[in-house]
């Protein structure tokens, strides 16, 4: 919402001046913020963790997944990156692959990218034929025993080139999943909070019939304040409970952080951001893609709202 944004600075000001203390301690704040976080998301994702950091959100997510299912295995996309933790080191192979290379139960789909990928937009099928492959990964992991626990993505690929996944796709790829008895882990901590535009989160763009099992936010949620955010059903929270191990985070949804979380939401509700994005955003595609017939370097450009790409070719 801008750098130092008037709203934000008063009301982290604000709190800071009553009480901030770990979440042990029972807060309204943290209370309200979750009621308004909610109000965003389908039914279904109703239950919430606060953390410090997208990184600390991917690592209670992938932890959230095994408990669940009590499967180990993990589905990824190619080229993702999810956080520098060593957990999240393990699943980016943007990362590991110029590290210590890929684990044994880490499994690489291929992005499901419709203009540099496997299957391109002149493919006559390419949301099936990418969701196959993670088909396909999945049946090759049973034969030697594995089982999938997660298929954990960006809902909009960025490190991975800012791709746009054809709708339809996470649908699909959720169907596989959930019959091999996994969840499907939404990243929305680089394209979360109203940046597509059209809707609030990027995994909508996919359409009003898909919801993930797990979401997770950072970044953009607390405009630069140290606030992430774990969305889940209450079935996943339930069995991660029952393990009798408490999740306790000392400054994850303290006052400070909350009160931080509701200003944003104020924000980019009464400055409207979100059609902000949507207009600013078809602006800049409008303008780029004159560039585009100019210009033969430019391969292709490609976006939604303000999350924008622009493929430069030899």
């Amino acid at each position: 919402v801008g750098h130092c944004h008037p709203d934000i600075v008063k009301a982290a000001h604000e709190q800071n001046q009553l009480l901030n203390t770990n979440s042990r301690y029972l807060h309204d704040n943290l209370v309200d913020y979750a009621e308004r976080l909610s109000k965003t998301l389908p039914e279904k994702l109703c239950i919430f963790y606060f953390l410090n950091s997208g990184s600390e959100a991917n690592d209670l997510a992938l932890r959230l997944a095994r408990q669940y299912t009590e499967h180990e295995d993990v589905i990824v996309l190619d080229h993702a990156y999810h956080g520098h933790l060593t957990s999240l080191i393990d699943i980016s192979p943007y990362k590991f692959r110029n590290l210590e290379g890929q684990k044994e139960w880490v499994h690489v789909a291929p992005v499901p990218d419709t203009y540099r990928g496997l299957y391109r937009e002149d493919h006559e099928n390419s949301v099936t034929a990418y969701a196959d492959e993670v088909k396909n990964i999945i049946e090759h992991a049973h034969k030697r025993g594995r089982k999938i626990a997660a298929f954990f993505a960006e809902s909009l690929p960025s490190v991975g080139g800012q791709i746009i996944p054809p709708a339809g796709y996470f649908q699909k790829v959720a169907e596989h999943v959930h019959k091999a008895g996994g969840v499907f882990i939404a990243d929305e901590i680089q394209v979360g909070f109203g940046r597509v535009g059209k809707h609030f989160w990027a995994f909508q763009l996919q359409g009003e019939d898909f919801i993930p099992d797990i979401v997770t936010m950072g970044k953009p949620i607390g405009n630069g304040h140290p606030l992430a955010c774990v969305a889940t059903t209450k079935e996943i929270a339930e069995a991660f409970a029952a393990t009798g191990v408490e999740y306790f985070n000392t400054f994850g949804g303290n006052p400070v952080s909350c009160a931080v979380g509701l200003a944003v939401l104020d924000v980019i509700e009464k400055e409207q951001l979100q059609a902000h994005a949507t207009e600013v955003g078809n602006f800049l595609m409008k303008i780029l893609k004159e560039q585009q017939i100019k210009h033969p370097i430019i391969g292709d450009v490609r976006g939604c709202g303000l999350f924008i790409g622009v493929d430069l070719i030899k």
